[in-house]
């Protein structure tokens, strides 16, 4: 007893000092390897037992309660039974006597350790393990502790770690749901008797408007519902004991519910209890007010169709024992309760049965909505949701989503659950979130029931109009109150708190998150009710656009060279600013309309697109020609901006309707076509203007975006003919440019003008496409381009001290990429388009191919010149001849030695590492082309990727440059199979596949040993595109059945991957290396059986041949998947368990 007694005051002092601050970590280590080796001796746990019953200090009880639970877990096996018995004994004991003395993350880490007691011995060992936490729940006294017992089975038996056996789990989910009736009664019993014992009785007189709540609120919702006279029962009002012994229960209910099945075990008397609780969120509490997010001066104040709701009354929870202090801890009460149902709701499988209670459930939650969403005298909707709990409202605003997502679909048709009255109270819960996140979430709440709706009609075409008109009222205040909260008119002092400059990980700013959000339920409101939309949109842009328009009359010229806007006060600014920022975001919604003008209803809606593209274009026209964006302002730091979003907005939105104006111009190709000649010559007017280096970026690229659209998806005839492309001509053109463009702009103006002479014009034969004068013109302004860059063609050998070298650089990064934008943007277009545009470029093509070697050593060059040959490639190969290409890869091959290729390789993520990607994805598309012309070069290929690149890569991460490698392994592997494998159909058919003709076996196996050395490696990405390579070759080309694959590759690739599987390294890829196994184990199910799982499993270190005999006779010889797929899981789990528990026996004693 001394020696104990002294032990333990030896391991508090350690303890102690362990924790103390002034503690060295050199210290702290030989401490630590003194308290592992303590942990390892045979018969610690005696001692732990009795520092447990002896000490107060938490750090000893903690580090004791860590060795029971090592020994329990680790260890079990091995221990005698005598002593396993003793611990059995013991530790409930020790529970019972301290746990009241203890902390409780003491006390919960004793639960567990006696509960992974009975993970390892219940029902065998253990009998009484289970009936032992019924007991303490039926007793008052230690009813707390036995919930704590029981959420600590749940948690631990219902779900376990990988440390049993795969029979062991089964068996313990079976005992544990042959329990659940017991244990849901018996936690239904404490709920119902509490609420009881606290209810207020009814005794007095009825309930009045302010202290009772009203049967007739629920309307139709709740129409033979036997449950809503008990919800409207008032609250009950529980002490604090009470609360948090009714917070234990719904915390064991919710993750009981997490994995029990949906059974009328789950009773409505307890759905009721659950319910009762969750009311108890709905009460309002005491808390510092921050600023309302949403606006409560909006035009119909959160409300739908507010007639139809009956005043509701102020009921419940206003009890006269209830202190304020306590509301918190009710509060708690309902998050639990709503986390209950949101564990039920979430389960998208409903057995038959369970579908009344199911409908009950949202009856209930939906009383507790009309609850939330109430008026009186006292508070409106906004205060009350703003004074309740967070995390209420958030756990309510799940509930909601979860309803709309997974039960919608089947509860919307019946006629108990009118939904349209549900959209009314999930409309008043929206537009009076107090939260900018809560309005968010629910808004997100829309978009789903949107995506249902929309889903639904194009599934019933027959009744679209019927289905649309019982929403129909719902959608139209929808999208109304949705735009008039992203209008400063009515949103004002909310949207003045948003943040426009700081980007989030989105690269968005809160504001543009606020606008996009809010735009995504807009347009999708649009897609149904796409007329009542514009009707909507036209009036409020008509009314901003008039504000716009008229700052004409204030425009005063000061100087020769500036103009003044000449609006001051400070209220005329504010008004301007909201006005233009409210024009500014209904452009945007105006561009959403666009698609829902062209196609079938082109003809049906001309005009009111009309309309609107007719006023763009004004808009557009008006703000070139009084430059607004570069006027002297009273505020420039707000107005100009403004102004300037405007513009943008307005060009960016006449560009969404360049599919309606290319379908405008088909329809009117044989008739006058003035009005259409009209809009186009003026947004090009609008555009012209504005393509100069000294317009501000941001308009400048809305313009270049606008000409971009215009010549690629309307391209009329007359285009070129206009004065105003004329003079853009003539600024990219020119020999001198006094301020060149900014590079992005200067591309998409090069694009334009490219489109203009390369796409065919559409409604017209090919004989009256000009070709030849548009090639001779396309050829001019490709020379014009690239007059710089045809001046360094001279050039044979570079130094790094050359002074021009960074001005010859400038060029090539100039002119490459214009060059490789050109050629991409015609990639998909016809023939006669591709064979002008590479006529033009084929002198800028032979520069750049002679121009390689010599700056081989400049990655940076390399990169872009790569980049160039590999939209070429892409785009033009055809077009550029086989002899021509043939020439380039030979260049090519020979530049890359293997020293260029280490050198560029060690180097990750730089340039010349980014030259060896793009030069293995042009060896992708050379490799992928049909026919015989490239053939010839796929030894080189081969060798260049087997003998230079891939023993470089091998061992290293390297992850771009592999990802590139494998991928051209596989296309060389798919596209020429014929290459390794000589097998004619007719041979195939009369001798069957074993007897392939094999070509260049070694390549082939060399290919082969790569991809399956990436499957020991870490990186997840590279292992998954590899299995998806192997997985598409078999199917495409057999890979799996060929003899060379089955007889030397087969096992060690089922080997490889079932490793995997065991070392857990690639875990999210489970389900895809199951599949491949299975897909190679058919192709011999009996060899694989008789041969490689007995050789397997007698190669498997750490189990005996016992395990080893239990392992085989588990996986079950069946040929479907579903089955292999669960034998092979088992085998994994249980291979893993028994290397647990062996590694883990003792191996021997060590004195502390």
């Amino acid at each position: 007893m001394a020696s104990e007694e002294s032990s333990l005051r030896a391991l508090e002092s350690l303890m102690t000092e362990f924790f103390h601050s002034c503690t060295t970590n050199e210290r702290k280590r030989e401490i630590e390897e003194l308290l592992n080796n303590f942990a390892q001796q045979t018969g610690a746990w005696r001692h732990c037992l009795f520092f447990l019953s002896n000490t107060r200090n938490e750090y000893v009880m903690m580090y004791s309660l860590t060795v029971f639970e090592n020994l329990v877990n680790k260890m079990w096996i091995g221990v005698a039974s005598q002593d396993k018995m003793e611990i059995r004994s013991c530790l409930p004991k020790l529970l019972l006597a301290q746990h009241k003395l203890v902390p409780f993350f003491i006390r919960n880490k004793l639960c567990k350790v006696i509960v992974d007691i009975g993970r390892q011995d219940w029902p065998m060992f253990y009998h009484d393990f289970f009936t032992n936490t019924l007991q303490l729940i039926q007793s008052p006294s230690l009813a707390s502790l036995g919930l704590v017992m029981l959420k600590t089975t749940s948690e631990e038996l219902a779900c376990p770690r990988e440390d049993l056996s795969v029979a062991r789990k089964d068996e313990l989910r079976k005992l544990l749901l042959e329990q659940v009736p017991t244990v849901l009664g018996l936690l239904t019993g404490i709920l119902e008797t509490y609420w009881d014992k606290h209810s207020v009785i009814a005794s007095t007189p009825p309930p009045s408007p302010t202290s009772g709540e009203s049967v007739e609120l629920l309307g139709s919702l709740f129409q033979g519902s036997q449950y809503s006279k008990l919800l409207c029962q008032p609250m009950a009002a529980l002490d604090n004991e009470s609360q948090q012994l009714c917070c234990l229960v719904l915390e064991c209910l919710a993750h009981l519910f997490s994995w029990i099945p949906l059974s009328t075990s789950i009773t409505p008397t307890l759905l009721a209890s659950i319910f009762h609780f969750a009311r108890f969120g709905c009460d309002l509490r005491t808390k510092a007010k921050p600023g309302s997010f949403i606006s409560s001066n909006s035009c119909s104040n959160g409300q739908l169709n507010p007639g139809t709701m009956p005043p509701a009354s102020n009921g419940g929870g206003r009890n006269g024992q209830q202190s304020e202090g306590n509301k918190v801890d009710r509060a708690r009460l309902g998050v639990y309760a709503m986390t209950c149902v949101n564990e039920l709701v979430s389960k998208n499988c409903v057995p038959v049965d369970f579908e009344e209670y199911l409908l009950r459930m949202f009856q209930q939650t939906f009383f507790l909505l009309q609850r939330l969403t109430r008026e009186n005298n006292a508070h409106t909707v906004k205060s009350r949701l703003q004074e309740l709990d967070e995390s209420y409202l958030e756990k309510f605003t799940d509930f909601l989503r979860l309803f709309v997502s997974v039960h919608l679909r089947r509860i919307e048709s019946n006629p108990q659950f009118p939904v349209v009255e549900f959209l009314g109270l999930l409309f008043k819960y929206t537009f009076n979130q107090p939260t900018r996140d809560g309005y968010f979430a629910c808004l997100d709440i829309w978009s789903i029931f949107l995506d249902f709706l929309t889903t639904k009609i194009k599934s019933r075409l027959a009744d679209r109009e019927s289905v649309l008109n019982r929403y129909k009222d719902a959608l139209v205040l929808l999208l109304r109150e949705v735009l008039n909260r992203i209008q400063f008119r009515y949103n004002q002092a909310q949207l003045e708190e948003l943040d426009d400059e700081t980007l989030d990980d989105d690269q968005q700013t809160e504001w543009q998150r606020y606008l996009r959000q809010s735009l995504e339920v807009v347009s999708k409101v649009m897609e149904l009710l796409p007329s009542h939309a514009f009707s909507t949109l036209f009036p409020v842009l008509q009314d901003n656009l008039d504000v716009y328009l008229g700052l004409r009359q204030f425009i005063v010229t000061t100087t020769s060279t500036s103009r003044r806007l000449n609006i001051s006060a400070e209220n005329d600014c504010r008004r301007l600013h909201c006005s233009l920022r409210d024009l500014s975001s209904v452009l945007q919604a105006v561009g959403r309309l666009a698609e829902h003008f062209i196609g079938e209803v082109f003809a049906a809606r001309f005009n009111d697109a009309l309309a609107v593209v007719e006023r763009l274009v004004e808009v557009t026209c008006y703000g070139s020609q009084t430059s607004l964006y570069d006027m002297e302002t009273a505020v420039p730091s707000v107005l100009k901006p403004d102004l300037m979003d405007v513009h943008a907005q307005a060009l960016a939105a006449l560009q969404a309707y360049s599919h309606w104006l290319a379908q405008f111009y088909s329809e009117v190709h044989t008739q006058n076509q003035s009005q259409f000649m009209n809009l186009i010559t003026s947004a090009v007017d609008a555009s012209s203007p504005l393509i100069t280096a000294k317009v501000p970026e941001k308009l400048l690229l809305s313009a270049c975006h606008l000409m971009v659209s215009i010549t690629s998806t309307v391209r009329p005839v007359f285009l070129v003919t206009l004065p105003a492309v004329q003079n853009i001509f003539n600024l990219i053109t020119a020999e001198t440019q006094t301020r060149r463009l900014p590079q992005e702009a200067h591309m998409l103006v090069c694009r334009a003008l490219s489109n203009m002479l390369l796409l065919p014009w559409p409604n017209l034969p090919e004989n009256e496409q000009q070709w030849q004068t548009r090639s001779n013109n396309h050829a001019s302004l490709l020379a014009a381009l690239t007059r710089e860059y045809m001046g360094i063609r001279g050039t044979v050998n570079i130094t790094p001290q050359q002074p021009d070298l960074d001005n010859m650089k400038a060029v090539i990064h100039q002119a490459l990429p214009v060059l490789r934008d050109i050629v991409d943007s015609i990639s998909g277009e016809s023939t006669k388009s591709r064979q002008i545009c590479y006529q033009s470029l084929q002198e800028s093509v032979q520069v750049s191919l002679s121009l390689f070697p010599v700056f081989i050593q400049q990655p940076d060059v390399t990169d872009e010149m790569l980049a160039f040959f590999l939209t070429l490639f892409q785009a033009l190969r055809v077009q550029m001849g086989v002899a021509f290409t043939g020439q380039i890869i030979h260049t090519f091959l020979s530049m890359f030695t293997r020293e260029q290729l280490t050198a560029s390789i060690l180097q990750e993520g730089s340039a010349g590492c980014r030259v060896v990607q793009k030069f293995l994805k042009i060896l992708q598309v050379v490799v992928q082309e049909p026919g015989q012309a490239f053939k010839p070069f796929l030894p080189n290929i081969l060798s260049l990727c087997m003998e230079q690149v891939y023993p470089v890569v091998a061992e290293r991460s390297s992850p771009d440059v592999k990802a590139e490698l494998f991928e051209l392994l596989y296309q060389i592997l798919h596209q020429n199979w014929r290459y390794f494998f000589k097998t004619s159909v007719l041979t195939s058919v009369q001798r069957g596949a074993a007897e392939d003709t094999m070509e260049n076996e070694a390549q082939f196996t060399a290919a082969m040993q790569a991809f399956g050395q990436s499957f020991l490696q870490p990186d997840i990405h590279i292992f998954k595109q590899n299995l998806c390579y192997l997985e598409s070759l078999n199917s495409k080309h057999k890979l799996y059945h060929r003899k060379l694959f089955r007889t030397s590759m087969l096992f060690h690739f089922i080997n490889v991957l079932l490793q995997v599987l065991l070392h857990k390294s690639h875990d999210l890829l489970q389900e895809e290396i199951t599949l491949a196994i299975y897909n190679m184990a058919s192709v011999d199910f009996d060899a694989f059986y008789s041969a490689f799982m007995p050789e397997f499993l007698n190669g498997c270190q750490g189990v005996d041949s016992g395990q080893r005999a239990v392992l085989a006779r588990n996986f079950k010889l069946e040929r479907d998947l579903p089955s292999f797929t669960q034998s092979v899981h088992r085998l994994v789990n249980d291979l893993r368990y028994y290397r647990l528990c062996n590694s883990s026996l003792p191996t021997g004693t060590i004195k502390l």
